[in-house]
C-alpha cells in the first residue's frame, strides 16, 4: 500500500480475507514523529509515561496497544529509534532529551544519561524464566541479593517454604513471586513491574500490592502495567492511559489520578485531548438482591466430601438455580477447580450426594495449546451465535490460525467461545479472565451474562478478579480452609452476604465509586473503612 496514494477508502480492509490491513487517520497532533515505529507499516508508539519519585505511576489500557514496549524503552532493553525505522537506528540520550525538551521526560532521560537513575525490571513472561534459569529458588535469588535482604523479601512474599524447591518444578503464582523478589532485591531506584499479579489468588494480590506500595519513597519510583483495576486502584497514585489500536499504534495520555484516570478509561473519553477512544461507558449497576422465588433449582448438593491426594473438600449444602451467574471466590488451592469437577461429574464426591441430572459444559482453568487443529473446526458452530459471541469476542482474524499458533488470551477468548456454544443447562467457567486485559474482561462478563440471560441457562464463574466478579455476578460462592489441605463450600449467599463473608476475611472493606458505581478498595484505617467495618458493612451493593 502505497501512503502517499492511500485516500482512506477502506476498501482493501474489507477487501482482504485475512483482516491483515488496517488504515488509520491519525489525529493532527501525531504529526510528531513516534518514540518507536517498527518498520513502515509496523506498531508506532507516541509518547511515554514517566515515573514520578515517591509515587506508583500505573498503566491502563488494552493488549497490544504499546504499553510493554513503553516499559521497554524505560528500562533500557529497548532503544527508540524515534521514527526512523529504515536503518533501525537507535536514538542516543541526548537525542531522547532533545525530542521531549520542555517535558518531564527531558529531566527522566537526563538523570538516566547521568547515571542517577538505576532501573530494575521484572517482565511480562514469567513463564520462560524455568527455560532460562536453572537450580534451586533460594541460589537464583542469592545471586541477585544486592540488598541482603533475601530473607525479609521472601517472608513478606510468602516464599519461605519454596526457597529449596527447584525453579522448574513451582507454580505460576510461585514463580511470580520469585520474579517480584529478585526485582526487588537488586539496588535500584526505579521499579517497573509488568503484570505482577498474574497467577495469583486475590489473597496473594492485596499482598503483593501493599508490598509493591510500599517501594514507593522520595528517593524511589514505581512504574507498573496491571489489568486488575481493583488492584491498580489499590496500588497506584497516578495514572497514564494508553489507547489507540491494536497492533497498529499506542498513544500515551497524560499523568492523572488513580480514580480519574480509571473513570476516564471506563468512560472511554478523554476530555483533555477531546478524543473517544472507545464506543460507550462500561456501566457497573448497583445490584438489588437477586428473588430465587419461583425459579427451578437446576442443581443442588447436601453433605458433600472428597479426598483427593491429601486435601479434604466439604461442601454443607446449596443449590444453583436457572438463570443465575454465580461467582465462585477463593485462595489458591482451596478446591475450587475440584468442586466444578464435582458438579461437571469429572469425579463422583466419597460422601453426600449431588442432586438434579444436569448437562454441564465446562472451561477448564488451564488451556491446551499445543493442537495443530484450526480454530474454524473447533468451532464450527459459532455462526449460531454471531451477535452474541462471535462478534463480541472478536473471532473474525482467528477462524483460519491452528490453536497451536495463538496467543494465551486468544486461546481464553476461543476456549470461552467453545464453552458457551455448547448445549447445557450450567456453564462452569474457571478463570475466564485470565491473560485477558481489562477491555476484554469486561467484554467476556456481558457476553456470558447476555447468554446467560437469552438462554435461561446458569453459570458459575471461577476468578480473582474482584471486579469482574462483582460486574457479572448475582451471587456468590465462597471457599476457605487451607490451601493443599483443607477447603469449606459456603453459600451460594446474595452478592452482600457473600462479599461480606470473602471481605471480612481479607480485612478490607469496599465503597462503590460515586461517578461510575465501580467497587473502591477503602484505604486501611480510613474513616470510611473503620465506619464500615463497625456497621459490619464490607461491602455496598
Amino acid at each position: 500500500i502505497d501512503e502517499n496514494l492511500c485516500i482512506g477508502c477502506m476498501i482493501c480492509v474489507h477487501k482482504c480475507p485475512f483482516g491483515a490491513i488496517d488504515i488509520i487517520n491519525l489525529p493532527a497532533e501525531l504529526e510528531k514523529d513516534a518514540i518507536h515505529q517498527f518498520g513502515r507499516n509496523g506498531f508506532h508508539l507516541y509518547n511515554l509515561p514517566i515515573p514520578i519519585f515517591g509515587k506508583v505511576v500505573g498503566i491502563v489500557g488494552p493488549n497490544g496497544i504499546g504499553k510493554s514496549t513503553a516499559l521497554k524503552v524505560l528500562s533500557g532493553l529497548l532503544k527508540p529509534n524515534l521514527g526512523r525505522w529504515e536503518k533501525n537506528e537507535e536514538a542516543s540520550f541526548s537525542e531522547l532529551v532533545q525530542f521531549f525538551k520542555g517535558s518531564e521526560a527531558q529531566g527522566f532521560f537526563e538523570k538516566v544519561r547521568d547515571g542517577k537513575i538505576k532501573i530494575s525490571y521484572k517482565p511480562q513472561q514469567i513463564d520462560l524464566i524455568p527455560k532460562t534459569a536453572k537450580g534451586k529458588v533460594r541460589s537464583l535469588l542469592e545471586k541477585v541479593d544486592e540488598k541482603n535482604m533475601l530473607s525479609r523479601v521472601a517472608t513478606e512474599l510468602e516464599l519461605a517454604a519454596i526457597l529449596d524447591h527447584d525453579i522448574a518444578s513451582i507454580s505460576g503464582g510461585e514463580l511470580q513471586r520469585v520474579a517480584i523478589a529478585a526485582t526487588v532485591l537488586k539496588k535500584a531506584n526505579l521499579y517497573i513491574f509488568d503484570e505482577p499479579t498474574s497467577f495469583l489468588d486475590i489473597k496473594q494480590r492485596l499482598k503483593v500490592s501493599k508490598f509493591i506500595k510500599s517501594l514507593a519513597d522520595e528517593d524511589t519510583a514505581v512504574l507498573l502495567v496491571d489489568h486488575d483495576l481493583i488492584v491498580m486502584d489499590y496500588m497506584a497514585d497516578l495514572v497514564h492511559l494508553f489507547y489507540g489500536k491494536e497492533d497498529v499504534y499506542g498513544i500515551v495520555s497524560g499523568p492523572k489520578s488513580v480514580k480519574n484516570g480509571i473513570n476516564v478509561y471506563l468512560s472511554g473519553y478523554l476530555r483533555e485531548e477531546n478524543i473517544r477512544f472507545r464506543s460507550k461507558a462500561v456501566a457497573f449497576l448497583e445490584k438489588p438482591p437477586i428473588s430465587k422465588q419461583g425459579k427451578e433449582a437446576i442443581v443442588s448438593w447436601k453433605g458433600l466430601r472428597k479426598k483427593l491426594d491429601g486435601f479434604s473438600l466439604e461442601a454443607a449444602e446449596g443449590a444453583i438455580h436457572r438463570g443465575s451467574v454465580i461467582g465462585v471466590l477463593g485462595e489458591n488451592g482451596i478446591g475450587k477447580t475440584s468442586f466444578v469437577k464435582l458438579l461437571a461429574n469429572v469425579f463422583s464426591s466419597d460422601k453426600g450426594a449431588i442432586e438434579g441430572k444436569v448437562k454441564v459444559s465446562y472451561k477448564p482453568q488451564y488451556l491446551e495449546s499445543n493442537s495443530d487443529e484450526l480454530v474454524s473446526v473447533l468451532l464450527k458452530d459459532v455462526m449460531k451465535y454471531e451477535h452474541q459471541i462471535f462478534h463480541p469476542l472478536n473471532l473474525q482474524g482467528l477462524m483460519l490460525k491452528k490453536i497451536s499458533e495463538l496467543s494465551g488470551g486468544e486461546i481464553q477468548r476461543v476456549a470461552i467461545a467453545a464453552c458457551l456454544i455448547r448445549e447445557a443447562d450450567l456453564y462452569l467457567l474457571d478463570e475466564p479472565s485470565a491473560y485477558l486485559d481489562i477491555e476484554q474482561r469486561l467484554i467476556v462478563s456481558k457476553v456470558i451474562g447476555d447468554v446467560m440471560e437469552h438462554r435461561g441457562k446458569s453459570a458459575l464463574i471461577v476468578d480473582h478478579d474482584l471486579l469482574f466478579i462483582d460486574y457479572l455476578s448475582h451471587q456468590l460462592i465462597v471457599f476457605d480452609g487451607t490451601p493443599a489441605v483443607s477447603g469449606f463450600v459456603h453459600g451460594p449467599f446474595s452478592m452482600q452476604e457473600g462479599m461480606t463473608h470473602f471481605l471480612k476475611e481479607l480485612g478490607i472493606t469496599f465503597r462503590r465509586d460515586e461517578e461510575s458505581k465501580r467497587p473502591r478498595v477503602n484505604k486501611e484505617g480510613s474513616v470510611k473503612d473503620r465506619e464500615q467495618k463497625a456497621e459490619g458493612k464490607y461491602y455496598y451493593l
